[in-house]
């Protein structure tokens, strides 16, 4: 037995140990080798789709800590591990995630095109190669730019069969859209609009011109278009007219981001009315005018239209920060916009707040996206009567002259040494102005959570909860001195206005999507139940002077009005794909609305379409030539409920005034009277057929869509006459038209020449429509000759479009001129009366175009946008109404201008009548024509600067003899003309 002791034993360890130590020190030089083997530094260069750097691009390794940036030419250097991810992020760009390389050249895709390669649907997405409607999507990369006040501006002219027009140039004014043409008479033909999931209903808050003004463009990312009804019955009842999906700008994960963008603008009068001059007015009056008539005229030589406008200034500023954690995405935008009418004390002022998250919680099982938008408004409203006033206000009085009415030019009369206002006469334009102040302040908050479970053991059944709402105010007042001539009569007035609405929405469905492999099957199914809630509380105030006195008969009964309907919806889609070639689909959705009665309250809205995705088949799949075909067909039925009063189907009773009251009981009281009533009133619905073609040539540098469409709407509400007796009233709203639309639509998109330095994109679409009226009324009546409206010059009538212009052919002198009073007779019955009317051209164009391209070279983009349409026609009232003689000289004591066609017709009277004022008022305007330079990075490399240049309303060609040939409804009326404006801004990103 050996036996070794303590120290001995301690003393060999210590050599073993000191022995080790070469061993133990090459396996560390090894291992740090191997890492450092294992290590490498990879560089790259990131550029967009048109080939230019991508500065400021985040590039992480996946799952690691640490990265790094691309500088202002796009490249990068970053040591990574053997066989690492990179993550890339930038803003505005799809996230990438690609393998890590030596030398890299990678492209980033632009979010925008991103968007278009998925696109939204209602209560979903789907790919676009795999549409099934008549869908079309813009997003913020083609947006239209320069003074952009509400949404619906930034498409105009970029969707085919979609016409877009304002209302005129005043700041937030009301925008028209149809989407291939109207479907209604007296209902609402304006198209649902859908923001982030939240349909908004058409509620009117007081205090703005158009309720979207309250919403900042610049929070939007895309605008999605439902045309057909394939893709729009699937929202039912508010369908008719299509639907506009807008989707807003989001959180994205990453580093935060900053943009900044800053207009200043400054837009001036492009046109004039050609009025007569001073000079010629007073040859005119000296010519044909009395003694008294001559005396009238004075010394001054005022051009009244430029007394009344101005170069209106505007500024927009925007701020937005994008960022967050991979679980919490977050973007906050605010904006500021303060802009002036051209109209002088026309002025907007607008601030917004816009908030989104994106949380992503239980590893992507539940994804929920909250947004919330506010906007705070400040409008003084210019007084548009004084456009008029100043077209007909005599041009050789002066606009200031020592008096009781605020020291501005007014006409008076003498009657019996009694010197006073004349009523008769038209008001001072200036003073119109000056002396009207009706300022409001609006507020309006709208938003939505959206909840979407994916369930554990079921990945591909989703549940979702949409959860909105929509709250405003408006309320102003409006204020006139007693001296004031527009209100002298009423001694002024203290009025004021107020309303708010309360919107309240609850969406809730189920979505199963299955790829069935082994049967080259895919099924994505929803079903669902909606609640949608509108009430608006409309106050009633009487009318007051100016000293807070109450104009007696003008107390309300009652202080305030609710008018409130409900919808409930019951929803269900099917899309079947087989072998990713041959699609089907097909909705159901049935509504209730209160509007109606319980009997009539309930309307189904069903709708199939199929799609064959043709360049999938063997005979196209290798083609060069040909990217994508699609044939599309389609079918679906939809409604309209807006614009319906509520409850149509009940009695209403108006109430007399003070002056018409009834002693009851020693009490008197005022008396009710009930209006006619159709206890079966229902919806209006529209069922629509659809054929369209979408293509792609030569890798997609060629791309765009064709379609067919026939739509046929039924059960619209008319006023026809009725019996004596059988009624509440002569006239009865009631379900007993209909109206036929078919059309053409052409989409081309192009990218003729692209280069590594050079670019240049083409988009370009026509629509085709033609619209008539083939029913209104209940039992073909052959002496209902329709519907009057505009001041009884336009006519819906059965056979012709609505709106057509009923009006007497004129006749002509040998010269060419249209000889007053003499016209056509019709029925030859020599009489020229109604009976000679007929029916004559419509207000709608027949085609409508659009027209947007794109040069870049380099830095540097240069863009425009033109807008056409072709067909329509105008009555031009300005001149119906002024061209006259009894105008300019008249024996009520006063004088008025004319416009300079009076010098043509030689009219002494008004000849309402005549064909002589529709005008051909086709027309192709320059909406837009605009520079920007990437300037790249800035202030020591810390942000990327983009400055532009742009020109609104460029210029228009046209026939119409007229301010502006766009207005809609055909109908020229002294529009608030739009100007010309031209932008300079700048952005920062950093």
């Amino acid at each position: 037995m050996h036996v070794t002791n303590a120290k001995t034993m301690h003393t060999g360890r210590r050599r073993g140990l000191h022995s080790l130590k070469p061993v133990i020190l090459a396996v560390i030089i090894c291992c740090v080798q191997i890492v450092a083997l294992a290590q490498t530094t990879v560089k790259g260069t990131i550029k967009n789709e048109k080939g230019e750097p991508v500065p400021s691009v985040s590039v992480k390794v996946k799952n690691a800590q640490g990265g790094t940036q691309t500088d202002m030419n796009g490249a990068f250097s970053l040591t990574v591990p053997d066989n690492a991810t990179l993550v890339l992020s930038s803003i505005g760009y799809e996230n990438q995630e690609i393998k890590a390389g030596s030398a890299m050249n990678i492209t980033m895709k632009s979010l925008g095109t991103a968007l278009t390669d998925v696109v939204v649907i209602g209560y979903g997405t789907q790919k676009k190669k795999e549409l099934t409607g008549a869908i079309s999507t813009v997003t913020s990369k083609d947006f239209q730019t320069g003074v952009i006040v509400t949404p619906e501006q930034l498409i105009a002219g970029k969707v085919a069969g979609v016409s877009i027009t304002t209302a005129g140039g005043a700041p937030g004014s009301a925008v028209q859209i149809r989407i291939r043409g109207g479907a209604s008479l007296n209902a609402s033909n304006d198209p649902l609009l859908v923001i982030d999931g939240l349909p908004l209903s058409n509620t009117n808050i007081y205090g703005t011109s158009n309720p979207l003004s309250l919403v900042n463009p610049n929070d939007i990312e895309s605008f999605t278009v439902l045309k057909d009804a394939a893709s729009t019955a699937i929202y039912g009842s508010r369908a008719s007219n299509g639907v506009i999906i807008v989707t807003t700008k989001k959180g994205r994960a990453g580093k935060p981001t900053y943009n900044f963008s800053s207009q200043v603008s400054a837009g001036t009068i492009s046109k004039y009315v050609d009025v007569l001059s001073a000079a010629q007015f007073r040859g005119y009056v000296d010519s044909l005018g009395t003694a008294p008539q001559k005396a009238l005229m004075g010394k001054a030589n005022t051009n009244w239209q430029k007394e009344i406008y101005q170069t209106a200034i505007g500024t927009d500023n925007n701020i937005s920060v994008v960022g967050g954690s991979k679980a919490l995405p977050v973007r906050v935008s605010a904006g500021y916009l303060n802009q002036q009418g051209i109209l002088k004390t026309d002025k907007l002022e607008r601030g917004t707040a816009a908030i989104s998250l994106s949380p992503r919680l239980f590893d992507n099982h539940l994804k929920i996206d909250l947004n919330l938008k506010g906007a705070v408004s400040k409008t003084r409203f210019a007084n548009n009567a004084a456009i008029a006033a100043a077209v007909q206000f005599d041009p050789t009085q002066p606009v200031y002259t020592n008096n009781k009415y605020g020291n501005y030019f007014e006409w008076e009369t003498t009657d019996q040494g009694v010197t006073s206002l004349n009523k008769l006469a038209t008001r001072n334009p200036v003073s119109l102005l000056e002396l009207y102040n009706n300022n409001s302040n609006v507020q309006r908050s709208f938003g939505n959570a959206q909840f979407d479970y994916s369930f554990h053991f079921l990945p591909e059944l989703h549940a979702n909860l949409n959860l909105g709402y929509d709250v405003g105010e408006g309320k102003g007042t409006v204020k006139v001195p007693a001296y004031a001539a527009q209100n002298y009569l009423d001694s002024g007035q203290n009025n004021q206005y107020k309303n708010k609405i309360s919107n309240k929405m609850l969406e809730f469905y189920f979505n199963y999507t299955k790829d069935l492999a082994s049967i080259k099957s895919t099924i994505n199914a929803t079903a669902g139940y909606g609640y949608y809630n509108n009430n608006s509380t409309n106050y009633n105030y009487p009318s007051v002077r100016a000293n807070g006195n109450i104009i007696p008969g003008t107390e309300q009964k009652y202080p305030f009005a609710k008018p409130e309907n409900t919808i409930l919806s019951y929803y269900g889609r099917l899309i079947y794909t087989y072998n990713t070639k041959y699609i089907l689909a097909a909705s159901l959705r049935t509504d209730g609305s209160s509007k109606f009665a319980k009997e009539n309250r309930w309307g189904v809205f069903p709708s199939a379409a199929f799609t064959w995705r043709m360049a999938q088949e063997e005979f196209l799949k290798n083609s060069k030539a040909v990217s994508d075909l699609n044939l599309r067909l389609s079918y679906g039925i939809t409604g309209n409920q807006d614009g319906i009063d509520n409850y149509p189907y009940q009695l209403v009773f108006g109430t007399s005034d003070n002056s018409s009251m009834v002693k009851v009981d020693g009490t008197y009281i005022n008396m009710a009277t009930p209006t006619a009533v159709d206890p079966n009133i229902r919806w209006e619905q529209t069922a629509s057929y659809d054929a369209g073609l979408d293509y792609g040539f030569l890798n997609n540098r060629i791309t765009g869509s064709l379609d067919f469409y026939f739509k046929k709407t039924k059960d619209l509400l008319n006023k026809i006459p009725v019996p004596a007796g059988s009624n509440f009233g002569s006239e009865l709203l009631t379900n007993v038209g209909n109206v036929e639309n078919k059309g053409v639509e052409l989409t081309i998109g192009a990218t003729p020449v692209k280069t590594k330095d050079f670019s240049w994109d083409v988009n370009f679409n026509v629509a085709y429509n033609d619209i008539k009226i083939t029913n209104l009324t209940a039992s073909k009546d052959s002496s209902f000759a329709g519907n009057l409206y505009g001041n009884g010059v336009q006519i819906n009538s059965v056979g012709y479009s609505p709106g057509a212009f009923y009006v007497w052919r004129q006749l002509y002198s040998k010269e060419g001129k249209p000889v007053e009073g003499v016209y056509e007779d019709k029925n030859g019955d020599n009489v020229i009366n109604q009976s000679d009317y007929y029916r004559y051209k419509t207000p709608f164009p027949k085609w409508i175009m659009g027209f947007t391209t794109n040069f870049n070279y380099r830095k540097w983009t240069l863009s425009t946008t033109l807008r056409a349409n072709i067909g329509n026609y105008m009555y031009n009232n300005v001149a119906a109404g002024l061209g006259l003689q009894k105008n300019i000289i008249n024996p009520l004591g006063y004088l008025g201008n004319s416009t300079t066609d009076v010098l043509y017709t030689g009219f002494v009277d008004g000849q309402t009548h005549s064909d002589y004022y529709v005008q051909n008022a086709s027309f192709l305007k320059m909406d837009n024509l605009g520079v920007s330079y990437k300037i790249g990075r800035v202030f020591n490399n810390r942000m990327n600067m983009t400055v532009r240049a742009n020109c609104q309303n460029v210029f228009t060609v046209t026939k119409y003899t007229g301010l502006d040939p766009e207005i809609s409804g055909g109908y020229d009326n002294n529009l608030y003309p739009r100007p010309r404006t031209y932008i300079l801004g700048i952005n920062l990103q950093f």
